[in-house]
């Protein structure tokens, strides 16, 4: 269940949250005590069940920097930005209260204890997370990483893998050519042996092997490499290392054999029912949350559009095992958009969008109507969007393994809308599919809330809306 989180990323992401988990704890209790700190008998009262509600606290608020997007590895922002995303994140935390206070009111703090707590929890999180990732990036505390190999595979890290966000916990030392292979690295990164690989590793303090070579029949130092294992290095063929570290599949470096045997593709009973269970109990709460909503949009659409015209726009899409079904969303075009029956993709400031459309797509309200896909089953509430048959058809054709992202239900949320911006062209696809090929090998029950939670970020920023 948990086997995406042994990315190494994610242990150092996890190990920022309890922190600040932590922290969060102690700002409620501390503030308990400042509060009243004069009223002695207020303190004895307030200190019953302290700890519960000081862990009640943590968690809430932590949940609204998880929504969003602060324990997401891949994510590139001044300062300034990651700031204004964990102010947004401690408002949203603090209304997440007001309604857990409101549901357990045994949970209840005063509003002034509430309000000393925010300040402290957001400056103690502010200084604990400054801290954090200044020792993180501090190379002392960095996996040392090696590649095996100097050509086109091992080109990949060095040329997708640049920034410090994308090496975020571990160091390259340098690339180790192998006879014969064409060299894509430049020079003053790449590195020789004047001892065997295993004695080198050790005096170089490596911590893992990522092996790279373009060849690998006959090309692999198996001996030494079996040798380094046996001295505790990791050993890690670069594909594996790429999904783990980006938290998307390359294309360019996979191969059916990988595939196959890398694990992943957890389709048993019981995940299957686990996955179910979540889509009912998620999709009947969204439900239950914005009906009020739904019926404004209703409104907003029939006094932009007259009686008589649609509220409802059902449009073919393609499920699970290529399957097709009727997607219901709000319409959001001109009843005249595809008029002559020819697909398009959807384009930045589409002139068929309405006004109310235009609106309803950018806070992605014209979703809420596939909760209705979501409770017949044709899809989940976490996995690939769904594309329509034409689109598909061509895209089948023209990308590898794209039929693999069918192998799960479409979903209204997914990996790749939290992790790439809104597609339309078959390059964005392409990319698309990177991080969609991720979800399909590492889905399970906590990955999908982990996406669930961050999706609320997508939504308030308007992130790949169209």
């Amino acid at each position: 269940m948990f086997r995406f989180l042994h990315r190494q990323t994610m242990r150092w992401l996890l190990l920022l949250g309890l922190g600040e988990l932590l922290l969060l704890g102690v700002s409620l209790t501390l503030a308990t005590y400042l509060r009243y700190f004069n009223q002695p008998d207020e303190q004895v009262l307030y200190a019953h069940h302290l700890q519960e509600r000081s862990l009640a606290f943590a968690v809430v608020i932590l949940l609204g920097l998880v929504a969003l997007g602060q324990y997401q590895s891949h994510v590139r922002t001044s300062w300034f930005g990651q700031l204004a995303r964990q102010v947004v994140g401690f408002v949203l935390g603090g209304f997440g209260l007001f309604v857990m206070y409101y549901v357990v009111p045994q949970a209840r703090v005063g509003r002034g204890v509430l309000a000393i707590a925010l300040v402290l929890g957001f400056a103690a999180v502010t200084g604990f997370r400054v801290l954090f990732l200044h020792l993180l990036d501090a190379r002392v505390l960095q996996r040392r990483v090696v590649i095996l190999g100097a050509g086109r595979r091992a080109d990949e890290i060095h040329s997708r893998m640049r920034r410090q966000s994308d090496r975020r916990g571990f160091s390259v030392v340098g690339f180790l050519p192998r006879a014969g292979e064409a060299l894509a690295i430049p020079a003053e990164h790449l590195l020789s042996l004047d001892v065997p690989l295993a004695v080198w590793v050790l005096r170089e303090e490596i911590d893992e092997i990522v092996v790279g070579v373009d060849d690998r029949r006959g090309g692999l130092p198996m001996e030494e490499l079996l040798e380094c294992r046996q001295l505790g290095i990791d050993v890690t063929d670069l594909t594996t290392f790429f999904e783990r570290e980006s938290g998307r599949v390359q294309l360019s470096l996979t191969d059916p054999s990988w595939l196959v045997f890398s694990g992943g593709f957890d389709s048993t009973p019981f995940r299957r029912l686990s996955k179910r269970c979540f889509d009912l109990g998620i999709a009947a709460l969204v439900l239950l949350l914005t009906w009020p909503l739904m019926l404004l949009v209703v409104l907003a659409i029939r006094l932009e559009s007259g009686a008589g015209q649609p509220i409802l726009y059902r449009q073919e899409r393609v499920g699970v095992r290529g399957k097709t079904f009727d997607l219901i969303k709000f319409r959001s075009m001109r009843t005249d958009a595809e008029m002559d029956g020819v697909a398009r993709w959807a384009s930045k400031n589409d002139d068929r969008v309405t006004r109310v459309g235009r609106i309803i797509r950018k806070v992605r309200l014209d979703e809420l109507p596939q909760l209705w896909n979501v409770l017949k089953g044709e899809m989940s509430f976490i996995g690939p969007r769904p594309e329509r048959p034409q689109f598909v058809a061509d895209l089948t054709q023209n990308i590898r393994y794209y039929n693999l992202r069918h192998c799960l239900k479409p979903g209204l949320a997914g990996w790749a809308q939290l992790r790439y911006p809104y597609g339309a062209s078959e390059a964005d696809a392409v990319e698309k599919l990177k991080y969609d090929l991720y979800y399909v090998k590492n889905h399970n029950l906590l990955f999908d809330l982990l996406i669930l939670l961050q999706t609320v970020e997508v939504v308030l920023f308007g992130r790949g809306a169209r």
